[in-house]
């Protein structure tokens, strides 16, 4: 089973390049033992970048995950297994997508307070992501004062925590509507959790900045109506 390294604490979400060792080698990919790379799920896009071994060099193209499993599509030449390997991240990207996740929580945070609309649905993208919301229909007027409660959060320089916590405990303490919580399986009892203090808790396993001031302010933001009272909301952030 190969360890995540960036599941535990909001540091590994930080980590661009770390070594590990092959434990298989199939097909058009490598499981390794350890692994920086996020799969992609939840509606994130997955890492990509380089594994490097004796001076040789070959492309992650994506990283997907199977059951335990956490597959590492190579085009090139793939290492043996118990070859170390020192593997490397497109940090640019990553790190759009860590703004660009954070930000999607800001945003579902804010049309569940102002408009009790749930988050059903999110791509996360480097250059834009989308949030599709249910039940509501935002007006102009409403996506202007979505951006601008988003521009004043963001410019708090609230901190971003991960940890890991027992359902019962988070249930006691947050709206499990805001919180997507009762949405997941009741076998699920311990949940990576995501928080923007002061303002959001949420279960998600996917990348994140340590503090909201890392994330710019919004660019662009649009609607479409996506079905009834569906409404889907596409942002860029001005980088």
């Amino acid at each position: 089973m190969t360890k995540i390294l960036y599941m535990d604490n909001i540091d590994g979400n930080y980590i661009k390049d770390f070594s590990a060792k092959v434990i298989k080698n199939k097909d058009d990919y490598i499981i390794l033992d350890k692994t920086a790379f996020y799969p992609m799920g939840g509606g994130q896009s997955s890492d990509t970048g380089f594994i490097e071994w004796d001076n040789k060099k070959s492309e992650v193209l994506q990283v997907i995950k199977k059951g335990n499993a956490i597959k590492h599509i190579i085009k090139g030449e793939k290492p043996s297994v118990e070859i170390q390997v020192h593997a490397t991240i497109d940090w640019d990207i990553r790190y759009k997508h860590m703004k660009m996740h954070t930000a999607q929580h800001i945003i579902s945070g804010i049309v569940f307070d102002d408009y009790k609309a749930r988050t059903v649905g999110n791509q996360i993208h480097a250059d834009y992501s989308r949030v599709d919301f249910h039940p509501v229909k935002f007006s102009e007027k409403d996506l202007e004062d979505i951006v601008k409660k988003f521009n004043e959060i963001v410019s708090m320089n609230l901190p971003v925590n991960i940890y890991e916590e027992e359902r019962i405990s988070l249930e006691k303490r947050v709206d499990t509507q805001r919180s997507n919580l009762d949405l997941l399986p009741k076998f699920i009892s311990k949940l990576r959790i995501v928080e923007i203090q002061g303002f959001d808790i949420c279960p998600c396993a996917g990348t994140h900045v340590k503090n909201t001031s890392e994330i710019p302010h919004i660019k662009e933001i649009r609607r479409e109506t996506k079905g009834k009272d569906i409404d889907r909301i596409i942002y860029s952030l001005d980088y």
